[in-house]
């Protein structure tokens, strides 16, 4: 028996003593191949997956480091059943290649014939390649290389992609670090992204994932499209490109619902380009607007599905997708890998923490109890009424009251989902609002104004969930959200996290009604935050 910080378990999960002494270099030997499920306090927890396993190899590790790794720092012996798996699902990788023929264009190639010949059998391959050139070898349309790599990773025979990118529209991009560096897992980030080709970023939200995006953008010296989740977003892009690269505002566009420009660099929201009329999508031309040599995708995990078929489309160009989770609420993270590339960089919150890079957070449920009539009416309520009526108890707009009382004086975010109960919540704070409907000039001039102190208080709906930098923002309170998502949960904490001045911790709170469907979904988002190793604790509006 080894004594090492590790017990790999016959259902493929890995678990990590987190204060063994050898914990830190196992975490760091395991990255590239499992999967972090759960990180509290002790001991996390890791997976083995198939595309885990892949994204390994498509990364350049091979079935033989990975098994050295699990037998050197387990601390029993490993299944034997185990390794033959791992050794056998890695292998999958590669026997079937795309590369490029001197006459044919494009092609795929097998190493394994029988290989080649199942899943030229299936129907969902016929439609997208050509004429057989020879026994191992056929011929790709061109067009069709990010959608055969999608349905070979399902059929589970994932192709090894050397075709390889065109270097795009030259364009002269370099940081400006007169007044800062970027920091030392920014710098690894965007090398390993840039080494690999294309594929993710895994960073916390207030880690600097734009900076990481300019750094890729030094690498590449090539006109870049960088697609983002709403105008703000894109308007932050603009501003932090502009300050920390040598691209000056007339080299940046922005497509957006209100500006149609495309620049060198343009920032495009995902809203515009999956805006359908009479069934068309009028603004993909945009992606042939320009011979891009990168392509950007922010908040990688929210990729609408018309943009996966984008994505599809522009496997000849550098990819970088941007998150801080790569999980998504449908299910579609092989979409991710196969078509914008396999995860190239992943950094745990709480390293970054500790670090001193993000904030420390304080996470508290408060719960409370409906009222004996609201109590009745959720009773009786139709299923699909029951969340909205849990949410919106009046009950919690006096705890929401009480608590920013608690932190007069520190800037705080009331985070809800219900239109109807923010505009209650606002008026009751005597605070302003932002949501859907609330104008873009609007909503910069009220974040501008939270941002450098003039507002201390601000209720937002989900508008505010994703890409906005609210630096300054030192407590969270949530009301009400989008069912159990996790993923929300992680934006919403992520408001919270960059530095603050000493050090100071910040706050995020979820008020839930208990006995309902309310508390059900508040204990799905929170999986997440327990996974990256956040504790909440948990106290009685009412006590």
């Amino acid at each position: 028996m080894n004594d090492g910080p590790l017990i790999v378990q016959s259902d493929k999960t890995l678990l990590l003593e987190i204060d063994h002494p050898g914990a830190a270099a196992c975490r760091t030997a395991i990255a590239p191949f499992a999967e972090l499920e759960r990180s509290p306090e002790h001991v996390h927890t890791y997976r083995l997956t198939p595309l885990g396993l892949w994204n390994a190899r498509a990364a350049g590790h091979d079935a033989e480091q990975v098994v050295d790794t699990l037998l050197e720092h387990s601390r029993y012996a490993v299944p034997h059943a185990l390794l033959v798996d791992v050794a056998e699902t890695m292998a999958r990788f590669g026997r079937l290649r795309l590369e490029k023929h001197p006459t044919h264009g494009l092609v795929m190639s097998s190493t394994d014939r029988p290989v080649l010949e199942e899943v030229l059998r299936s129907k969902k391959v016929a439609g997208l390649v050509g004429a057989r050139l020879d026994d191992d070898t056929v011929a790709v349309h061109p067009a069709e290389r990010g959608n055969l790599k999608q349905v070979l990773l399902k059929l589970g025979w994932p192709a090894e992609d050397y075709a390889g990118y065109v270097d795009g529209e030259a364009h002269a991009i370099a940081l400006d670090e007169s007044e800062w560096t970027l920091r030392a897992y920014q710098k690894e980030a965007a090398e390993s992204f840039w080494h690999g080709g294309s594929g993710v970023v895994v960073l916390p939200c207030g880690a600097g994932k734009t900076l990481v995006g300019a750094a890729a953008m030094g690498h590449a010296q090539a006109t870049t499209l960088i697609l983002v989740t709403n105008t703000v977003s894109a308007r932050q892009w603009k501003d932090e490109l502009v300050r920390r690269t040598s691209l000056t505002p007339d080299e940046i566009g922005e497509y957006s619902g209100s500006v149609k420009e495309v620049r060198p660099v343009t920032i495009a929201t995902y809203q515009v380009l999956t805006t359908r009329r009479k069934g068309v999508y009028p603004h993909l031309e945009l992606l042939d607007a320009r011979d891009w040599g990168l392509v950007v995708y922010d908040e990688v995990h929210l990729l609408p599905a018309p943009i996966f078929r984008m994505t599809a489309n522009l496997q000849a160009r550098r990819r970088l997708g941007l998150t801080a989770t790569l999980v998504r609420e449908d299910g579609r993270e092989g979409d991710v890998f196969s078509l914008i590339g396999p995860k190239r960089y992943d950094a745990p919150w709480k390293d970054i923490e500790a670090q001193g890079w993000i904030a420390p957070a304080d996470c508290v449920e408060v719960r409370v109890t409906l009222p004996q009539g609201e109590r009745l009416a959720y009773a009786t309520a139709e299923p699909e009424e029951r969340y909205r009526l849990a949410s919106c108890t009046h009950h919690k707009i006096d705890v929401t009251r009480r608590l920013v009382a608690q932190h007069a004086g520190q800037p705080t975010l009331v985070i809800g989902q219900y239109i109807d109960q923010l505009d209650e919540l606002a008026a009751a704070l005597d605070a302003p609002v932002i949501k859907g409907e609330t104008p873009v000039k609007e909503r910069q001039r009220l974040f501008e104004a939270f941002r450098s102190g003039e507002l201390g208080l601000l209720v937002v709906s989900k508008v505010a969930n994703f890409s906005i930098d609210l630096p300054s923002a030192e407590v969270a309170i949530q009301v009400s959200g989008s069912f159990g998502s996790r993923q929300e949960e992680a934006q919403r904490l992520g408001r919270l996290l960059r530095p603050k001045e000493e050090g100071k911790t910040a706050h995020f709170y979820t008020i839930v009604s208990r006995d309902t469907v309310d508390a059900d979904f508040a204990q799905n988002r929170q999986r997440f935050l327990a996974e990256q190793g956040y504790a909440y604790r948990i106290v009685d509006a009412d006590a």
